[in-house]
């Protein structure tokens, strides 16, 4: 209903296996459920898929963010796979070989981007999602703050993660800089 009301109609709601397997991918258009979110009768599953409603409606209407988001994709993915273990030789050849460990805190720095670039696509979906079900009418009184508290713990995970991986950047250049 979410997508039909913003004029959405090429997305496709699909489910997928697993748990905590909920997103939507702009490549090929769908939103992809956990089977607990795509059967779901319950207040959490409404949550999540119209959070994941949220993006397909930002990828509709060219949300900033998403859009800087999904072109960093394709360099944060080579990114992460090496990151950890140009990072360990960096450490292991640091004597002889410094510039190693600088491309490493590099491609920390890109992945911590991509982590906080998250956070507004996040934050925005969810946004998106709750003003929906509020005004729908789809939840109403103390089910849209039962809502709200399921999209801001799984928001909350997110937040932990960017400030994880900017604590670990930290910590990287402040090795190179006593290396200096």
């Amino acid at each position: 209903m979410m997508l039909k009301q913003h004029g959405i109609f090429d997305v496709r709601v699909i489910s997928t296996t697993g748990q905590l397997t909920d997103h939507y991918n702009p490549t090929d258009r769908t939103i992809n459920l956990s089977p607990a979110v795509y059967n779901g009768h319950n207040i959490a599953a409404a949550a999540v898929a119209a959070h994941e409603c949220g993006h397909a409606v930002q990828h509709a209407q060219s949300y900033a963010f998403l859009q800087l988001r999904s072109s960093l994709v394709p360099v944060v993915s080579v990114a992460s796979r090496w990151v950890q273990w140009i990072l360990l030789a960096g450490v292991i050849l640091l004597q002889s070989m410094p510039a190693i460990l600088v491309v490493g805190v590099a491609l920390l720095a890109l992945t911590t981007l991509f982590s906080l670039i998250t956070l507004p696509v996040e934050f925005d979906a969810s946004r998106r999602a709750l003003q929906w079900l509020g005004s729908t009418g789809i939840l109403y009184g103390q089910n849209v703050a039962y809502a709200r508290d399921a999209l801001k713990w799984a928001a909350l995970t997110y937040v932990i993660a960017a400030l994880g991986s900017l604590a670990t950047l930290f910590y990287y250049l402040g090795f190179l800089n006593n290396n200096d």
